[in-house]
């Protein structure tokens, strides 16, 4: 391990010097994908490098204690070496986990995906208010939101809502959203006082780059149509809305928000692009045992993930027991510490799988 993290210090002090380069500097795009990679070190290095002073702290405290010292100055040197201690048996814990694989999609943008399930249309308003906790969400992590497709109901909900997240790392932090998320309170529709139960679907897709899906025009079937529901002038008018069906695999994508035809068919590609490179990724990982499941689940969105109570202001994760007394805030997109706590979880499975590989490798030599 130590090998491994001396060299990724030294890879960091020469992505340092290149940031500093006048030819680099000129090339914004060379200059941003090293920034990108200086960024990522920056974490295992800066904990690497408090490692190295603790154990240089603690070889000194140790020299000293060898040496003939007043009792008061001993009981001092021996407090601060078991002090010392366990700093540095907490930082070797924190340097496992920060060498653990990484997954490559984590620096990617998203595409959520939010539909009402069952529930009617107490289930389309509470896919509105988790389309709302996700924007929020955004502002706090300093994220962009742009909606690609909408289908709303006369009381103000989704049937479905699908939009792009944009910023550093969202992927890394959103993807534990997929799954069905359950809410639990007595709908505005209810007249008896009757706490009903009602869910939507959350999926979250890496944004698909053209490298990443090709995808052939002669498989396309491109349809427009006049748009339909709440708008402006242009509604029912022009047809501006357009459907792109994908032959080979029977996916249909619609967009009908822009006025402009161009611009829908441009985010309806978007959404198939991040729905084949899901598709392909799931096929991928379909030969995958259960024993290599995370604890946060397969991100299956037929999973029962999470429960909004309204009565009790309860949520609770369900892939890791965890419990919050305090609804409203998140609600409004205070999420960071459910995402927090999953990651937690998932890098604590991964530690352990990963080092029971290394024991099985270690019997088997």
């Amino acid at each position: 391990m130590l090998d491994k993290l001396e060299g990724l210090e030294a890879r960091y002090v020469e992505l340092e010097q290149m940031l500093s380069d006048p030819a680099v500097i000129a090339d914004q795009e060379v200059w941003r994908k090293i920034a990108q990679s200086h960024a990522e070190l920056t974490e295992v290095v800066g904990t690497y490098r408090t490692y190295k002073r603790v154990c240089r702290e603690l070889g000194a405290t140790r020299s000293l204690l060898e040496e003939k010292i007043e009792p008061e100055l001993r009981d001092l040197a021996e407090s601060e070496l078991k002090e010392l201690q366990e700093k540095k048996e907490e930082l070797e814990e924190k340097l496992k986990i920060l060498l653990l694989p990484r997954d490559p999609r984590d620096e990617k943008n998203v595409i959520m995906e939010i539909r009402a399930g069952t529930g009617g249309e107490e289930a389309a308003l509470f896919a509105a208010e988790l389309f709302r906790m996700y924007g929020r969400y955004a502002e706090r992590q300093g994220w962009r939101v742009e909606i690609l497709s909408t289908h709303p109901t006369a009381m103000g909900g989704f049937k479905e809502v699908i939009f792009q997240v944009s910023g550093t790392a969202v992927f890394s932090k959103l993807k534990y959203e997929s799954g069905v998320h359950r809410v639990q309170r007595i709908p505005v529709t209810e007249s008896g006082g009757r706490i009903h139960t009602s869910a939507a679907t959350v999926a979250v897709l890496p944004e698909a780059e053209e490298v990443d899906v090709e995808i052939n025009p002669q498989d396309l079937r491109i349809d427009v149509f006049c748009s339909s529901g709440p708008g402006g002038q242009s509604v029912n008018t022009t047809q501006s809305a357009v459907r792109i069906t994908h032959i080979p695999t029977g996916m249909v994508v619609s967009c009908q928000d822009e006025k402009s035809q161009h611009k829908n068919k441009e985010k309806a590609l978007r959404v198939l692009r991040a729905r084949l490179l899901d598709r392909a990724q799931r096929a991928q990982q379909g030969e995958i045992s259960s024993l290599r499941r995370t604890q946060v689940g397969s991100g299956d969105r037929s999973e029962r993930i999470r429960t909004y109570n309204f009565p009790q202001s309860r949520v609770t994760d369900h892939r890791i027991g965890f419990t919050l007394y305090r609804l409203p805030a998140v609600l409004d997109g205070d999420l960071e510490e459910i995402i927090s706590a999953l990651i937690t979880a998932q890098r604590a499975e991964q530690l352990q799988r990963e080092l029971a590989s290394q024991s099985q490798g270690e019997v088997g030599a």
